[in-house]
């Protein structure tokens, strides 16, 4: 009796676990896109150090005496969790992770193209877009000798952008989070990436000057 309960309890739990509700964390989205800004419109210095890894744990010398049935289930029923569930335990971190390589390799080259294009945000020729990107405002205000290189520096930052947006969601186990990840970057490059005087798209597309 005392183990048919056990395995009550267990499949409850389980049942539990998989259903949580799996939500667009806004807040730490919010905080990674300020983070990857702040890295882009700063001045390149090098290459930033990887974190340590953190020391692991003390591992318990083991028993000599066999696990009861239950202790066995327990393990079981751990292992399982590990496969059903892992989003559920990631969303518990206050955080999105943005330290992949492939996301650390596009912030580094939005950064090192930022000093390219900003002369370019400056004079208005160039504005921020209303879906994230960066689009060509007033061609007029390029000099027509170097039109061609702002076109290439436009279409490669927009490569990276997207690129950018797809792999935080993908790299959180969330690719349907994407446009969530856009919308939230669209925002926070225009309140905190843009500086006075640059032009960006309101919510109906036409361009305004911060």
């Amino acid at each position: 009796m005392r183990l048919v309960s056990f395995k009550l309890a267990l499949v409850v739990l389980l049942a539990a676990c998989v259903t949580v509700n799996v939500y667009f964390p806004a807040a730490a989205a919010e905080q990674a896109a300020d983070r990857i800004i702040d890295t882009v419109t700063s001045q390149p210095a090098g290459t930033p150090q990887d974190a340590k890894p953190a020391s692991p744990a003390a591992t318990p010398p083991n028993s000599r005496r066999e696990p009861d049935p239950p202790s066995v289930l327990v393990a079981a029923a751990g292992g399982l969790l590990d496969l059903l569930v892992p989003a559920a335990q990631a969303q518990a971190s206050p955080n999105l992770d943005v330290s992949g390589p492939q996301i650390r390799a596009v912030t580094a080259s939005m950064q090192q193209r930022f000093g390219g294009l900003k002369k370019y945000f400056d004079s208005g020729a160039i504005g921020l877009t209303a879906d994230g990107l960066v689009a060509v405002r007033d061609p007029n205000a390029v000099p027509l000798a170097e039109r061609a290189v702002v076109t290439r520096l436009v279409a490669e930052d927009n490569r990276d952008r997207s690129t950018l947006y797809a792999e935080i969601a993908k790299a959180n186990g969330h690719p349907e989070w994407e446009a969530d990840i856009r919308r939230t970057f669209a925002r926070r490059w225009v309140e905190r990436g843009a500086q006075p005087g640059w032009y960006y798209q309101d919510a109906s597309g036409r361009w305004t000057r911060k």
